[in-house]
């Protein structure tokens, strides 16, 4: 504390520490400020141009989009706009290549270029000046190249060929320019008018040229229109005669379908009716067949039980006997006893036989019963087998004959159709047309009409005839 008091006293007693700082303090801020205000940033559309002590040889500094230091009294500065510029260019009585005057109104647009030798063009040629000023120069450099560039056309190249005309005026202008910084960076021919009027002269000549053209497309699209028109007529008719070709096929073929399905329906019918009455006559011998051997079998079982009845009338008559030998055999002799049993051994031997004789009866007339039944069976069954394949036989071959038939006309009339159908086309296309076609059959048919209107006259008989000539009768 003590020692802050001396400090500040010998303060009061020595200021001048104070001031120097304070000096030095204000030099340094002043310096700091001019620096900051001399540091320069350069915008977009503008360069910025360094001129004095610049070095390397220089005579400045330009610099585009970018920022640099200035140094106070050694350098200045200044900017140039890169805003583009445009120039009108009335040029009149410009001289071609035939010594005819030509008015050429044009608008072109230029700018300061921004490559590096274009801004120090720019800088030495342009720094300092309004924009006023650097159009008048642009200005006088493209009314002298325009006039140069028209001087080496011809007329008719300068409205024909715009594009090479303009491309003639940036090959000439853009290397002039470019000695004072500038850049072309467009160039809009308004107009190309001469005071002789050769140029409207062409416009005449290319329109009635035009117009000649237009008329004779017209025409030839007329004459293709024609063309079509007939073409389409032609191929109208071959489509229309193709068409009721095919029809008339179709027709035939439709009635050759319809008459081979009504014979194989006539012949199912048939074939139905032959099985039916087969049947029915199988049905009916059948019946015949199981009705007579029921009546063999009927006569043969009447026949046993005759022949068993027979039979046991018979051991009847035997046993009858044998009593009556064993009752005379006990009142006779054994002489007796033996005629007995040679009796009955002769009874048995007849019963046998009856017996025997019975069976074969009985077989004979089956046989003579089943023999012919089975012998009718087999020849009915042969008989209308060999009818129905006889029948059927004959109606496939009908069949076939009807179908084969109409396939050949069929095929005939297509044939027919077909090779006549080509000859009509053939002589429509030699005629040149359908109704050259139609006009040359009616001359080759017309001794025929010219005989048949004869003879339909021949016969009506005219009272008067009257003869026109030179309007008197």
């Amino acid at each position: 504390m003590f020692k802050t008091a001396l400090f500040a006293e010998w303060l009061m007693d020595n200021p001048w520490p104070v001031l120097l700082v304070a000096a030095v303090a204000a030099v340094f801020f002043t310096f700091l400020m001019m620096m900051i205000k001399q540091f320069k940033r350069c915008p977009s559309n503008r360069i910025l141009v360094i001129f004095g002590k610049v070095g390397r040889g220089n005579t400045s500094q330009c610099i585009h989009g970018g920022a640099a230091f200035v140094m106070p009294m050694i350098q200045d500065y200044s900017f140039l706009n890169l805003e583009p510029i445009q120039i009108e260019v009335p040029l009149k009585g410009a001289l071609s290549i035939e010594n005819i005057r030509v008015n050429v109104p044009s608008v072109f647009t230029v700018a300061i270029g921004t490559e590096p030798q274009l801004m120090q063009n720019a800088a030495i040629r342009l720094l300092g000046l309004n924009t006023e000023a650097v159009k008048q120069q642009a200005e006088h450099i493209i009314f002298g190249q325009m006039r140069q560039v028209i001087a080496s056309m011809r007329i008719e190249d300068i409205n024909r060929h715009r594009e090479q005309f303009l491309q003639n005026i940036q090959t000439s202008l853009e290397p002039e320019l470019r000695k004072i910084g500038l850049v072309l960076i467009n160039v809009n021919i308004t107009d190309i008018t001469d005071e002789s009027g050769y140029i409207q002269a062409i416009g005449k000549k290319a329109a009635s040229q035009a117009v000649q053209q237009a008329t004779i497309d017209v025409a030839q699209q007329e004459k293709m229109g024609a063309i079509g028109v007939a073409e389409a007529q032609r191929e109208k008719s071959i489509q229309v005669a193709n068409a009721n070709k095919l029809r008339e096929i179709g027709i035939h073929e439709a009635q050759r379908e319809q008459a081979v399905r009504i014979a194989q329906l006539d012949k199912e019918q048939k074939v139905g009716e032959q099985t039916a009455a087969f049947e029915r006559d199988a049905q009916v011998k059948d019946a015949e067949r199981t009705m007579r051997i029921a009546l063999a079998d009927a006569n043969a079982k009447a026949i046993t039980g005759e022949n068993l009845a027979q039979a046991e009338v018979a051991a009847a008559q035997a046993a009858l006997q044998v009593k009556q030998a064993e009752s005379f055999q006990l009142g006779e002799t054994r002489k007796r006893e033996a005629e007995a049993a040679v009796q009955e051994a002769q009874n048995r031997a007849m019963a046998k036989a009856a017996l025997a004789q019975a069976a074969r009866v009985e077989a004979e007339r089956r046989a003579a019963v089943e023999a012919p039944a089975k012998a009718e069976k087999a020849k009915v069954i042969v008989e209308a087998e060999a009818e129905a394949e006889k029948r059927r036989i004959e109606a496939e071959g009908q069949a076939s004959a009807i179908f084969a038939k109409l396939q050949a006309e069929a095929k005939g009339n297509y044939e027919i159709l077909a090779k006549k159908g080509e000859g009509l086309q053939r002589i429509i296309e030699a005629c040149g047309g359908a109704q050259q076609a139609f006009q040359m059959l009616m001359l080759e048919h017309l001794d025929v009409l010219a005989e048949t209107a004869a003879k339909a006259i021949s016969n009506i008989k005219f009272d008067k005839v009257v003869v026109w000539e030179n309007g008197s009768t």
